[in-house]
C-alpha cells in the first residue's frame, strides 16, 4: 500500500477539494482506495457523504488506539473507496496524545496493524504542521503539497518544506514528495501566472505540469456531499483532477502502478 500525506499548512488551498477529488480518480481506475480524514473538520467526509451518524468509530479514535483503521473505515458514495471519518474529537488529540509514547508514531503503527488491505491510501491533513500533520508525514510514504496561486502561499511554502527536511531526518528518512500541485489558478489575473512562474522556477519538475483552476462546480460538489467528478464530471475543474490523478499515477512507485 501506498500512503500519501496531502498537506499544507495554510487553509483555504484547496487541500481537502484535491484529497476527495484525487480518491476518486484514483478509485476510478480500479484502485482499492482508502482516505483518512485527519481533519478536526472533517470536511473530507461530510464532501464524501459520511453523515455525523455514521462516524461511530473516527481518526481520534485510531490515533488513540480504541480501533483500527479496519474498524474505522466505512464505503463512500464511490465504488472502492472507503473513509476513516473525522469527528471534532479530533481537535483535542494533540493535547491527548502528548502522554502517549511514540506520539508521532500513532498513525504509523495504526497502519502497520491495518493489514495493507487497499492500494494507496490518502490523508487530508489539517491546516496546521502540528501533531496531526507529524503523525500523518511519519506514516507517508510521500506528500503532495496544493498550493494556491496566491503570494502569501509562497511565504509558507519554505516552512513546510522545511518540516519536511526534519521529518526525513529524525523519523521518516524516506519521505518524499510527489509532487506540488497548483490549485486556484485564474488565467485572468498576472499574479496567478507570476506565482506558477515563481514556483516552478524553484522546484522546477516537482510541480505538477496539471493546474487546477477556479471552479464553481469545484465549490458546489461538497454541499451535495459529492466529489466534484460525480456531481459534474464535465467541468473544468473533474477534467483538471482527473489529469492531476494521471500524472500523479505516473510518479508512483511501480508495484503502486500496477495494483
Amino acid at each position: 500500500m501506498t500512503c500519501i500525506a496531502i498537506a499544507n499548512q495554510k487553509g483555504g488551498v484547496g487541500k481537502t477539494t484535491s484529497a476527495i477529488n484525487l480518491a476518486t480518480a484514483l478509485a476510478a481506475t480500479g484502485m482499492s482506495v482508502l482516505l483518512l480524514d485527519l481533519d478536526p473538520q472533517g470536511n473530507a467526509s461530510t464532501g464524501l457523504g459520511i453523515k455525523p451518524s455514521q462516524r461511530t468509530k473516527s481518526s481520534y479514535d485510531v490515533l488513540l488506539g480504541s480501533a483500527t483503521i479496519a474498524e474505522a473505515a466505512i464505503p463512500s458514495c464511490v465504488p472502492r473507496l472507503d473513509v476513516v471519518p473525522a469527528t471534532v474529537d479530533l481537535s483535542g488529540a494533540e493535547i491527548e496524545l502528548i502522554d502517549y509514547e511514540a506520539r508521532t508514531h500513532r498513525l504509523d503503527r495504526a497502519f502497520q496493524d491495518s493489514g495493507r488491505r487497499w492500494d494507496i491510501t490518502l490523508i487530508d491533513c489539517p491546516p496546521s504542521l502540528g501533531l496531526l500533520t507529524i503523525n500523518a508525514m511519519v506514516a507517508a510514504d510521500c506528500l503532495l503539497v496544493p498550493l494556491q496561486c496566491e503570494f502569501f502561499a509562497l511565504e509558507g511554502l519554505s516552512q513546510l518544506l522545511s518540516t519536511v527536511e526534519r521529518i526525513r531526518s529524525r523519523f521518516n528518512p524516506g519521505l518524499s514528495i510527489i509532487g506540488v500541485a497548483l490549485t486556484m489558478f485564474d488565467r485572468r489575473n498576472r499574479l496567478t501566472d507570476q506565482v506558477s512562474a515563481d514556483v516552478r522556477a524553484v522546484l522546477g519538475r516537482v510541480v505538477f505540469d496539471t493546474v487546477i483552476p477556479r471552479n464553481v462546480r469545484l465549490s458546489e460538489a461538497p454541499s451535495h456531499g459529492l466529489p466534484a467528478l460525480i456531481y459534474d464530471h464535465r467541468c473544468a475543474g473533474s477534467e483538471a483532477y482527473i489529469a492531476l490523478a494521471r500524472e500523479m499515477i505516473g510518479r508512483l512507485p511501480k508495484a503502486a502502478q500496477a495494483a
